[in-house]
This record gives structure tokens, sequence and C-alpha cells, in this order.
């Protein structure tokens, strides 16, 4: 099988399956979206779904979170994991935001990754989801599923496995396919115990023909 036959299989595959993926991080706008994503590093999204609500009333805009102390906002944020540092990122994110962009998230991965506590796969994930651009924001999942699908090759970083994803699946389907790996890796695709009984993927996965029984 070409890599071209084993990336138009998978596509097929989820786009029958998984037709309307989308991430499941809950917001209500691109604010809303970067203080839930910045959360995630390291923690489960049904974990910040929890705790954003009561940021988000409290903080509705960039402007009332940036005039905030790290007193007040940290009781809100303990039960999430390095709360430590993810206090002083958003903080920090809020007040770059009205100094700098007028209270706007801007939408280009360049300007995104200057903000605190925003990375090149919380940029990517910001600018695929807000406005579809050809992004792709490379988490675990993503970066163990592609390999264990073939997608990906002797890639030893995300920034490795982002550039062959792109390179291979179609710009237009770029920011939904992010979502695909991301929701395959978190329910079918485990790192210990995959559920490959479960998986319609089985036939072209280079893990399963390896570890047939699992």
């Amino acid at each position: 099988m070409t890599i071209k036959e084993r990336y138009s299989f998978v596509l097929d595959w989820f786009q029958h399956n998984i037709p309307n993926a989308e991430t499941e991080l809950l917001y209500d706008s691109p604010y809303q979206l970067l203080v839930a994503v910045i959360l995630s590093a390291q923690c489960t999204d049904k974990r910040v779904n929890l705790t954003t609500p009561a940021i988000f009333e409290k903080y509705p805009e960039p402007v009332s979170l940036s005039a905030t102390t790290f007193e007040e906002l940290f009781p809100l944020i303990r039960s999430i994991s390095y709360p430590n540092n993810k206090t002083k990122h958003l903080i920090g994110m809020a007040k770059m935001l009205v100094e700098k962009f007028n209270g706007e998230v801007p939408l280009t991965v360049e300007e995104l990754v200057q903000l605190p506590g925003v990375g090149r796969k919380t940029a990517n994930v910001i600018t695929s989801v807000i406005d579809r651009q050809p992004n792709m924001a490379v988490d675990t999942h993503v970066f163990r599923v592609s390999a264990r699908l073939g997608l990906t090759r002797n890639a030893k970083t995300p920034l490795a496995a982002e550039k062959q994803l792109i390179k291979h699946i179609p710009k237009e389907l770029i920011h939904k396919a992010h979502h695909w790996l991301i929701l395959h890796g978190r329910y079918v695709c485990l790192a210990r115990n995959p559920k490959c009984g479960s998986c319609g993927l089985t036939s072209v996965c280079l893990y399963y023909k390896k570890h047939p029984k699992s």
C-alpha cells in the first residue's frame, strides 16, 4: 500500500464514520476557546469543561481577566493540572490581548504564539477550529495514532509529525483530520490498551499488524 492509498483509506473511513468531528471543549467565542485550550494542556477536556463556566462568568472578556490577580483567579483553576503556571499564563495572555491586540484573539499562528501559555499546538488548534485554517495540532493522541496507522514514519517530534500530516492530507480536510485523530486516540486507539476489536482501521494499521491480538 502506498502512502497515498493509506491516507485515502483512513480519511475516507473517518469521513464516513465521524463526519462531524469537532472539539469537545465548550466555548462561545475565540476568547473562551483560547482560555479552554490553555487549560487543557495535560488535562482532560471533561475537567476543563467543568472548570471554565465559573471563569467565563467572572471574566467574560479579556479586559476583566487582564485586571484580575493571581489570588482571585487561582481558586477557579486549582482543580486543573499545573494551576500555578496556568493562572499566570491566563492573566498574562489577557493582558497581551488587551495591550497588543485590542482585546481580540489574533488568528495567525505567528501572533498567537506570542501570547503567554500559547505554543504552536495551541495556536494550531485556535486557527483551525475558529477559522478552519489548514493547521494540524499534534498532541499525544494525534502523535500516537498517526504513527500507529502509518500516516507518519520516523517522526521523532510533534513538529515532524505535523509536517508529514499536512503534506498528505488535503487542505480542506486538515481542520477535521485533527479532530478525527484526537477522538480516535481518546476513545479507540488508547495508549496502553487500544480497542482494536472495535476499530475499523485495523486492515491498514501497522500497530495491529504487529499486535494482532490487541
